[in-house]
């Protein structure tokens, strides 16, 4: 844990408690803050309150004695309407600011030369953030991996001059972080995502590039209009930018060409990797992750080659096209992290017979923008509330088949590949939507299939 002590002995009020919230009382009070805490949900008040975090209920309590509001990632800032702590918050001149912001002022208070690389995309920045804390590993570099991946930010080590903190940020961590200014800052990429918190595709992207902006060096995917933008908007500045991409050369930054692995320098070219065998990074989106990964501890002052030969030994991350077993010709992959239609196409792009479990509650716009891949599936097994609208989109372009719930769709995908008469095949859970119509979360949802795939007779199981 790090005490928060930029806090110390002023008042604090905190609003959200599960799992990061909680993380952050327990570091503000280490760090000697006063907090108040509460949550709108009384069963999180009454957990806090039996691990000793102070609360009371905000809603009855002026906020002008309060240096700030620490406000948890999953509570609404802006979108659809600021939650009613927010309100208060503004009306009373408090700032608002979450557990990224604690950590950025405690790493320039305490260790100012500590390393700090912040990842964010809309999608594989999990992948991308895991694969950066490998590489570092690989080289002997002590490196700390969390933040919107598995660890909270503030359970970390303390930052600590020679060491690297690797943090994923979501948009909603970086609305809550004015003060983010990370020694390397990663964007990978834009879709249309998270627009019922952000509102429109332009504020969100907005917010995104607060990570770039103010990084020393920035590492920008530029595959898409809205990332090309953040790049150009920095080299305009003069600042440090290194481009990723997967459809082209660039002159300053790492590229893929198919498997290869490019790093280019004033326009130099150097092949410094290949990808042809890497499981766990199979498919144009891995290598996009890879490029960015490598650009990554570029910015970091750190040679291509020696991080490139940490690759072989990335283990891959769950439920993102994780091998989850296999029975003779057919491979079971549990891709349950794609909750919208993009990261679902990075599936469906990575090969070639697929029998495609898909559904859960839909994002905007469904999967049509996937119909130039549906030749690959060879039927689709559809669930959740979105099953209905995915048959119709997919009906005249692939065969499918309302499952109803993951289990049926499971044992009906097993069967027909199994009885596929066109040799390799693939069933993939890949839903392009978000579980919560009936599970908890896109983890559950992945370790159910899992469950699922095992429970299978003649599985050979693997370990991605």
């Amino acid at each position: 844990m790090i005490p928060v002590a930029t806090f110390a002995g002023r008042k604090v009020a905190l609003f959200g408690l599960g799992g990061s919230g909680l993380a952050t009382a327990r570091a503000l009070i280490a760090g000697g803050a006063q907090v108040t805490a509460f949550d709108d949900q009384p069963e999180k008040v009454a957990a806090a309150a039996a691990a000793g975090v102070p609360t009371a209920d905000l809603k009855t309590l002026p906020f002008d004695g309060f240096e700030a509001l620490v406000l948890a990632p999953g509570v609404p800032l802006t979108h659809p309407r600021p939650h009613w702590s927010v309100v208060k918050a503004q009306e009373a001149g408090v700032p608002v600011i979450g557990d990224i912001e604690l950590y950025e002022r405690e790493r320039r208070a305490r260790a100012p030369g500590a390393a700090l690389v912040a990842i964010t995309g809309t999608n594989g920045k999990s992948t991308t953030t895991a694969l950066i804390g490998h590489l570092l590993t690989a080289m002997g570099i002590p490196a700390h991996v969390g933040g919107n991946i598995g660890i909270p930010v503030l359970e970390l080590p303390l930052p600590a001059e020679g060491s690297v903190a690797v943090v994923e940020v979501s948009s909603y961590q970086i609305d809550l972080a004015p003060g983010l200014a990370p020694t390397v800052g990663l964007h990978l990429n834009i879709s249309a995502d998270h627009l019922d918190r952000h509102g429109t595709i332009e504020h969100y992207a907005s917010i995104k590039e607060r990570v770039v902006a103010r990084a020393g060096v920035a590492v920008v995917g530029v595959d898409d209009a809205w990332s090309r933008g953040m790049a150009e908007r920095r080299e305009a500045r003069g600042l440090p930018t290194l481009r990723v991409s997967t459809t082209g050369p660039v002159r300053d930054g790492v590229f893929a060409e198919g498997s290869r692995i490019v790093l280019a320098r004033d326009g130099v070219e150097q092949a410094i990797a290949d990808l042809a065998g890497i499981g766990s990074l199979r498919g144009r989106h891995n290598a996009e992750n890879a490029a960015a990964a490598l650009g990554a501890l570029v910015g970091l002052g750190h040679d291509a080659h020696a991080a490139a030969a940490g690759l072989q030994s990335f283990p891959g991350l769950a439920h993102r096209l994780e091998q989850v077993g296999r029975r003779g010709k057919v491979l079971f992959v549990n891709d349950s992290k794609a909750t919208n239609a993009d990261s679902t196409r990075r599936a469906l792009s990575s090969f070639e017979r697929i029998y495609w479990i898909a559904g859960g509650r839909a994002k905007s716009g469904g999967i049509a923008s996937l119909s130039d891949l549906f030749p690959r599936v060879a039927r689709a097994y559809l669930v959740g509330e979105a099953a209905d609208g995915f048959a119709a989109t997919l009906m005249g372009h692939a065969d499918a088949v309302v499952s109803g719930d993951l289990a049926t769709a499971v044992a009906q995908a097993a069967a027909d590949a199994a009885a596929d008469p066109h040799g390799e095949a693939v069933v993939l859970l890949s839903p392009a939507c978000a579980s919560f119509d009936q599970f908890a979360n896109f983890e559950v949802r992945g370790e159910a299939f899992k469950a699922l795939v095992l429970d299978l007779s003649g599985i050979e199981r693997r370990v991605a």
